[in-house]
């Protein structure tokens, strides 16, 4: 008490100066930068056929197993062939009933012939003679041509598919009567591999990507557009894809137009009808700049923000121009130079004009968070989580 009322302060009451707070901070470098486009689409089949008859009759049979493969060519179904199979027949008499005619009436032909010059005969009855071999002649044409229909119609009998590919269910059984050319499809069979994926582009999204293009931003990697698949699950398709056509004109309803990737699919995994999201390499962005979403934050006006740290390690804040997102990153066009360090984690313990401890850091890519601490500084989330183990205390510390 006495020593307070003299105004003396006790050894042990000095005040110790106050820490510096720390920010983990990322050093930014131009880097080229792959501009993608993240478009939602659908698998649809590369080949699609539904089978239908072309004769009418009884299905006798069905040859194939459903949901299996089956090859261009192969059998899927036999209707009766007994009628079919008589009128081959009788059209075969017929053409040989037709052909058995010709000799005769060329003979004839000749015969007057020689008859004519000799004044045997009468120019009229060789003029008959003439007009009867070529209406023989026509008859054995007509028979062939009611051969070949009836050996087709009689071929159709065996209903074969179209293309390759896999076969749905079908939906008449042995014994149900077909008709040609019916509404109802005995069956679809699609061909699943390679696999077309339909996406959809806004008009909006073109215009920016060509604007940029001829400004020099962006240059284009090239006529052979590479294309990858996100699928519904969120996994990555193994095997790529190409670009193989948009469409030439916008739809007047929606603004978009259609754009088609194909990829391969020898395992069946992707089916038609499956929704995906396809990322498509639009081109390549020189001397950009990525800034991790998580440092970057807007101000009252909406506009994005960062805070940063200066070469006298002070805090300051600077306004950006972000473009699209890359993955875990913002494209940032404009506010940041080479060597510039964004703040990633402890913002919210600092303050503008501030002086921090910086510890650098780097950033995963894949999941946006702090892979490693390049200098002595915060502890990284393992560490933090073996000094919690430990009883709060770092066994790797020595007393």
């Amino acid at each position: 008490m006495l020593s307070a009322c003299n105004g003396q302060d006790s050894p042990g009451s000095a005040t110790a100066p106050a820490a510096k707070p720390q920010a983990s901070v990322l050093t930014l470098h131009p880097q080229s930068v792959t501009i993608t486009a993240e478009l939602p689409g659908r698998t649809t089949a590369s080949l699609s056929a539904e089978v239908r008859p072309q004769v009418g009759g009884i299905i006798q049979k069905r040859l194939f197993q459903e949901g299996g493969e089956v090859r261009e060519g192969e059998a899927l179904y036999r209707i009766d062939p007994a009628s079919y199979q008589a009128a081959y027949d009788s059209a075969i008499a017929t053409q040989q009933k037709a052909e058995a005619a010709v000799p005769s009436a060329e003979a004839k032909v000749e015969r007057y012939q020689s008859l004519s010059k000799q004044n045997a005969v009468s120019k009229q009855d060789l003029d008959d003679a003439v007009a009867s071999l070529a209406q023989a002649k026509a008859d054995v044409a007509s028979a062939k041509a009611s051969v070949e229909s009836a050996r087709i119609n009689l071929d159709y009998t065996t209903i074969t598919a179209p293309i390759s590919g896999r076969v749905d269910k079908s939906t008449l059984t042995p014994g149900a009567l077909v008709t040609a050319s019916q509404d109802t499809a005995l069956t679809t069979i699609r061909t699943l591999d390679p696999i077309n994926v339909d996406v959809t582009q806004s008009s909006t999204n073109l215009l920016n990507l060509r604007q940029a293009i001829e400004a020099g931003r962006i240059r284009i990697s090239g006529d052979n557009v590479s294309v990858k698949l996100k699928l519904e699950n969120g996994t990555i398709y193994p095997r790529g894809g190409k670009l193989e056509f948009a469409e030439s004109a916008v739809s007047e309803t929606t603004g978009t137009f259609s754009v088609r990737a194909e990829f391969p699919n020898p395992d069946r995994l992707l089916l038609p009808g499956m929704y995906v999201r396809a990322l498509v390499e639009e081109g390549v962005a020189p001397n950009s700049f990525l800034v991790p979403q998580r440092a970057v934050t807007r101000n009252t006006k909406g506009e994005p923000t960062a805070l940063f740290v200066d070469a006298q390690s002070k805090v300051e804040e600077r306004g950006l121009t972000v473009g699209q997102s890359i993955g875990n990153n913002w494209l940032v066009t404009a506010g940041v130079s080479d060597g510039d360090r964004v703040i990633v984690e402890g913002s919210q313990f600092v303050r503008i004009g501030q002086d921090v401890d910086a510890v650098e850091v780097v950033i995963d890519d894949t999941t946006g968070e702090v892979r490693e601490r390049r200098q002595a500084g915060l502890p990284d989330q393992q560490d933090s989580k073996a000094i919690a183990g430990n009883g709060g205390r770092d066994s790797s510390v020595k007393d």
